[in-house]
């Protein structure tokens, strides 16, 4: 794996205007866009339907909008299923406003709870997030996330389309829906991004705690203004930039992220992919955010342009700074990654090594990750038979079970996450470990 040597650190969002800002709504479009609520962010202790303060009236509105992300679409179809969260999904008893609900019964015995990791820039504890739809059902995106992100690592969230990923990161920046209600903890620092009101939100996590690199930059950079107008507006409102300064300070931050300083009088849509990419990461960096969200930010890039965004993005992992990147490119991640996350269903199923799971041996320990990396042409080439299942009609069990070739009886139990992976038939050496 090749890894860029750490230079400068990570940082926040761009500006862009309401307009071209993509509204943040919930899984399957039209049925949840109904279901939302006007309030910008919701959490299990928001239940009184009071909506949160809103933020500093100084602090300009396209820069607390250049962090959002729209949450990734679950299955089209999934407005058609039946019933509600099934009750096996642990964690969904502590949602908001659902108290009338049967209880989905406790966390599986497995230990201790884990602690937050205090040496860790940003600590995820049975992280869970559903969005209320019409009638009163409920759609399951992420369920029990648990992880740690130290400075100087990059961890890859990788799995397929409506798994849950950009729910995940919409999560962490409070950018859910009206209808979306949160259980679990996402620390960084001393701010819990799924209880923290608006206007914490607002002046202290979105561009200054967590950076966002939008995925398809060229749609959320605003068309009737250069890049280095939003640039300067981004410095002013963020850093605070002097007026007369804010021209060269451009310059500046276009330089960090490797975009070209003849470029910044130029229109969104006079730049090609890899400058618009690069605009949106100089955005992103501005201000020195420790944690910066890479959300799928090589989608529509040739491979010459995928190797240079996520080398770039890498080269500003350094000490004291960290990138979260949601991808479904493994070529990508095996590139830049120390760690990979493999999200199937709503939940983390494998947490490795990056090292570990792109080996040839020992390799994934899960068998859906295992069969991610064998879809690969440069590997088997050999798809994963069957779809994903409905995040509106989860099974009670393993919800990988039906596309499994070892699924047993006893995957009709949902398996704990032990030792980095949920499954209940782990590679055959780990097997004869545990017996």
């Amino acid at each position: 794996m090749t890894t860029p040597k750490n230079a400068s650190p990570a940082s926040s969002a761009g500006a862009t205007p309401d307009a071209q800002t993509a509204t943040v709504v919930a899984p399957c479009a039209a049925e949840a866009t109904a279901a939302a609520a006007p309030a910008p962010h919701r959490n299990a202790s928001s239940t009184d339907g009071t909506p949160e303060r809103p933020a500093d009236p100084h602090v300009s509105e396209t820069a607390h909008e250049s962090a959002r992300v729209a949450p990734e679409s679950v299955p089209g179809n999934v407005h058609k299923a039946a019933g509600s969260v099934s009750d096996t999904d642990r964690g969904s008893d502590a949602l908001a406003g659902r108290t009338s609900e049967p209880s989905a019964g406790p966390r599986a015995a497995t230990g201790p709870p884990a602690s937050p990791n205090t040496r860790s820039l940003l600590s995820v504890r049975g992280l869970s997030v559903r969005f209320r739809m019409r009638g009163g059902r409920y759609i399951a995106a992420v369920t029990d996330a648990d992880f740690d992100l130290a400075p100087g690592e990059c961890l890859a969230l990788v799995g397929e389309s409506g798994c849950g990923k950009s729910v995940l990161a919409s999560a962490l920046l409070g950018l859910l829906p009206g209808n979306a209600q949160t259980a679990g903890s996402a620390r960084l620092g001393d701010v819990d991004s799924l209880t923290a009101d608006e206007r914490t939100l607002a002046r202290t996590v979105r561009g200054r705690r967590i950076g966002l690199v939008p995925q398809s930059p060229a749609a959320h950079l605003t068309p009737v203004r250069t890049v280095g107008a939003q640039l300067e507006e981004t410095l002013r409102e963020l850093t605070g930039t002097p007026k007369y300064d804010l021209r060269e300070a451009a310059r500046a931050a276009a330089e960090r992220a490797a975009f070209p300083a003849d470029h910044l009088d130029r229109y969104p849509h006079e730049l090609s992919g890899g400058l618009a990419q690069r605009a949106a990461t100089a955005l992103a960096l501005v201000g020195d955010a420790p944690l910066l969200l890479a959300d799928e930010p090589t989608t529509g890039l040739d491979r010459d342009l995928v190797d240079r965004t996520v080398d770039e993005l890498r080269r500003h992992v350094g000490e004291g700074h960290a990138l979260l990147m949601i991808t479904h490119d493994l070529a990508a991640a095996e590139r830049i990654a120390d760690r990979v996350a493999v999200m199937y269903a709503g939940r983390i199923v494998e947490l490795s090594d990056a090292t570990r799971f792109f080996a040839a041996a020992p390799g994934p320990r899960h068998p859906y990750a295992r069969g991610l990396l064998n879809a690969l042409p440069e590997r088997a080439f050999a798809p994963i038979p069957g779809m994903p299942p409905e995040l509106g009609d989860l099974p009670p069990g393993c919800a990988f079970a039906a596309r499994c070739t070892y699924a047993t009886d006893a995957c009709a139990v949902q398996p704990d996450f032990v030792d980095g992976i949920a499954c209940h038939h782990p590679p055959a050496e780990e097997r004869a470990a545990r017996a």
